[in-house]
C-alpha cells in the first residue's frame, strides 16, 4: 500500500480531528486542551514524549537504522478573533478562532506520526515530532528551538495551509520564504502649552506627523529597489483635547524585510532617522527597535528533500511557484539553528467557497489538503533520514 492510500484510510479520522480542534481554539500559551489531545494520541501510539514550554509537546520515534535526527513541526495556537462562518465545526469558545489553520498542522503531524509509528522500522535515524505553542505570539518557535531536547535536530521542516495556492498543489521554495517581522515603538517628546498660543510650545503632533514621513525615506532612499522592505506605522497617540498642543506622542509599526543584512541596517537608519526629525521641530524621540522574528529561508539541500517528497506522491506538476510573503512566522528561529525547509500546502477551493485569506473571520479550507499534507509530511519523515 502506498503512502497516500495509508493516508486515504484514514481521511475521516484526520478531518474529525481536525474539527474537534477547530471547535476548542486555544490562545498561545494556553493551548491546555489542544496538549493534552496531543498526549492522549501519543500514548495511544505508543510514542514517547515530553511536555514543554508549558504547552508544547516534543513526540519521539526512534527508527530502525542509524541516521539523523530530524525534526517536524506542527504550531498550535489560535487567535483573538470571533469566528463568523456558518460550518458544523465553528469555535465553541468565544473569541478565539482557529482563522490561521493551526488545528490543521496540529491534525496533519498527529496523523503523519500515525502512519510513521506504522513505518518505524524503515526510518533512518530519529524523527521528533515538535507541537509548537504561541506562535501567533512570536515567542513559541524561540523558546522551543533553544531547548536542549532539540540541540541535536540535523534537519527540520514545518508547513503551512496556504489558501492562496489551489488544494493539490504545494510551494517547495529555496531561500527566503516569509519575512523578518519586528516592532518599533516611538515616543515623541514636545512641550505642552494652549492651542492658541503655539508659539510657546513645542508641537509632539506636529514633529510626529514629519517622523511618519520621514521613516518612509528609509525604504525608498536608503534600501536598495532589489531588496523588499516594509516599514508600516500602525499606531499614532497623542493629545487630551482640541485646544491643547500635546506634549508627547506614542507610535507603533511593523518593519519587515528579507535579508538579514538589510535588517540590521534598517534598524539603525530608522532610529537616526526618527530621531533627527523629531529635533529639527525642537522635539525628542524615544526609539525602541524590537525584534520579533527573523526571515524565514529555506535550506537548498533541505528543500530538496522536501520537494522530493511531494513530487513522489503527487507529481511535479503539483510543485508551483508562489512568490515569498512579508507575513512573518516563528519557524524561522528553528531556521536559524538548523537547516530546513519551510513549504506550503494548497487549501483553495473557490467553488466550495474556501477562499477567504488567513485571520479572515469565516476562514476555512477545502479539506484535502489536510490528507495532501498528512502524506507530503510522512514521506518526508521517511526520506529525511536517508
Amino acid at each position: 500500500m502506498s503512502i497516500m492510500e495509508e493516508v486515504l484510510r484514514l481521511r475521516d479520522e484526520l478531518i474529525a480531528l481536525r474539527r474537534d480542534i477547530h471547535r476548542h481554539p486555544e490562545l498561545g500559551w494556553q493551548e491546555t486542551r489542544t496538549q493534552a489531545l496531543i498526549c492522549a494520541q501519543m500514548d495511544a501510539l505508543e510514542i514517547p514524549y515530553e511536555k514543554v514550554c508549558g504547552t508544547g509537546v516534543i513526540a519521539v520515534l526512534e527508527g530502525g537504522a542509524p541516521g539523523p535526527v530530524i525534526g517536524l513541526r506542527a504550531d498550535m495556537d489560535a487567535l483573538p478573533i470571533t469566528e463568523k462562518g456558518a460550518c458544523a465545526y465553528a469555535s465553541e469558545n468565544p473569541g478565539v478562532m482557529h482563522a490561521c489553520g493551526h488545528d490543521c498542522h496540529v491534525a496533519m503531524l498527529l496523523t503523519a506520526a500515525r502512519v510513521l509509528k506504522a513505518h518505524q522500522s524503515e526510518l533512518c535515524g530519529t524523527l521528533k515530532l515538535i507541537f509548537q505553542p504561541a506562535e501567533e505570539l512570536i515567542e513559541g518557535g524561540r523558546a522551543m528551538c533553544e531547548l536542549p531536547q532539540l540541540a541535536d535536530l540535523d534537519r527540520v521542516f514545518g508547513a503551512h495551509i496556504w489558501v492562496d495556492l489551489p488544494v493539490g498543489t504545494f510551494s517547495v521554495e529555496p531561500g527566503p520564504r516569509m519575512a523578518s517581522a519586528d516592532n518599533i515603538y516611538l515616543t515623541v517628546k514636545g512641550k505642552g502649552a494652549h492651542g492658541a498660543q503655539p508659539h510657546n510650545a513645542v508641537d509632539a503632533i506636529v514633529a510626529a506627523c514629519h517622523v511618519v514621513s520621514a521613516l518612509q525615506t528609509v525604504v525608498s532612499r536608503n534600501t536598495t529597489p532589489l531588496e523588499p522592505v516594509v516599514v508600516t506605522i500602525g499606531t499614532i497617540e497623542g493629545g487630551t483635547s482640541s485646544n491643547i498642543i500635546a506634549n508627547e506622542v506614542r507610535l507603533a509599526g511593523t518593519v519587515r524585510s528579507f535579508s538579514p543584512a538589510v535588517r540590521d541596517a534598517t534598524e539603525k537608519r530608522l532610529e537616526q532617522v526618527a530621531c533627527t526629525a523629531a529635533q529639527t521641530f525642537g522635539a525628542s524621540c524615544d526609539f525602541t527597535y524590537r525584534r520579533c522574528t527573523p526571515a524565514t529561508i529555506n535550506e537548498p539541500a533541505s528543500t530538496e528533500i522536501a520537494r522530493q517528497a511531494v513530487e513522489t506522491l503527487f507529481g511535479a506538476q503539483a510543485l508551483v511557484h508562489l512568490e515569498k510573503t512579508t507575513g512573518g512566522e516563528d519557524f524561522a528561529w528553528f531556521l536559524e539553528h538548523v537547516p530546513g525547509c519551510y513549504f506550503f500546502i494548497g487549501a483553495r477551493n473557490e467553488a466550495a467557497g474556501k477562499c477567504n485569506p488567513l485571520h479572515h473571520d469565516c476562514f476555512d479550507i477545502d479539506e484535502q489538503a489536510l490528507v495532501n499534507g498528512t502524506a507530503a509530511l510522512v514521506q518526508i519523515g521517511l526520506n529525511a533520514g536517508r
